[in-house]
């Protein structure tokens, strides 16, 4: 099955706004795994305007399932993955003052640094995902920097999906069977929800995680955290 990994950046969004530590991000972490989520995401960003640094010191003993760690791999980054030693880190090209993720990596351009850094984490044991596009020399690429995996970043996809989700989804189906034939495993996030997830999950069965969070936080205030979180995973499981 597909994990779901929920990111809780905008919980900490919510929290920094009023100051204090309501709501508490460390006991949300605990809350979505017992809902069900098999992962907890985080993307701490230089300003520290959501996630903050030691939020994710603090995280690192209470989540039981797998903590997935993603940034841009400045030096304060790279030294904070190194610290908390997550299950996976996912290196992401945003630049520091990025509002979201908005584009994958060149790996061609990057080959060199992304080699180093990935290098770097695999000594202490911690997996790596690059956050790409669909580009097959860009897949190509990815493969060739010793990354275990790479996160197809899934917004194209869902700005394309209401008008025609085949249209939307063949790229993607192009994309993650290149990787998967370089041996690459595949994650998947950005815009995905639950009116686009089960068909992405539907044409890539072999989709080993998805994280999200706007979407999905955006969908607790209607429906609940609990509820929504397994609205989601029913999602990837039919």
């Amino acid at each position: 099955m597909t994990k779901l990994s929920v990111n809780i950046n905008k919980i900490a969004t919510l929290r920094n706004a009023r100051g204090g530590n309501v709501p508490d991000v460390q006991q949300v972490a605990v809350d979505c795994e017992q809902f069900g989520a098999q992962g907890i995401t985080v993307h701490p960003r230089p300003d520290e305007r959501h996630i903050r640094y030691n939020d994710v010191r603090l995280l690192k003993p209470l989540v039981t399932t797998e903590l997935n760690i993603e940034g841009y791999p400045s030096a304060p980054f790279i030294a904070l993955v190194k610290e908390v030693k997550p299950r996976q880190v996912t290196l992401v090209p945003d630049p520091p003052g990025a509002l979201t993720s908005s584009a994958g990596w060149d790996t061609l351009k990057n080959h060199d640094f992304l080699v180093e850094v990935i290098g770097e984490f695999k000594t202490h044991g911690i997996r790596t995902s690059i956050f790409v596009g669909t580009d097959p020399k860009i897949i190509e690429g990815a493969a060739k920097t010793g990354t275990d995996r790479v996160e197809l970043y899934t917004e194209p996809y869902a700005t394309g999906y209401p008008a025609n989700r085949d249209a939307a989804i063949a790229p993607f189906v192009k994309a993650a069977e290149l990787a998967r034939e370089l041996g690459l495993d595949l994650n998947a996030g950005h815009d995905l929800d639950l009116q686009n997830l089960r068909w992405f999950k539907q044409q890539i069965p072999w989709l080993r995680e998805v994280s999200i969070g706007h979407a999905l936080i955006s969908d607790a205030l209607y429906y609940g955290l609990q509820n929504t979180i397994q609205m989601y995973l029913r999602q990837l499981r039919d």
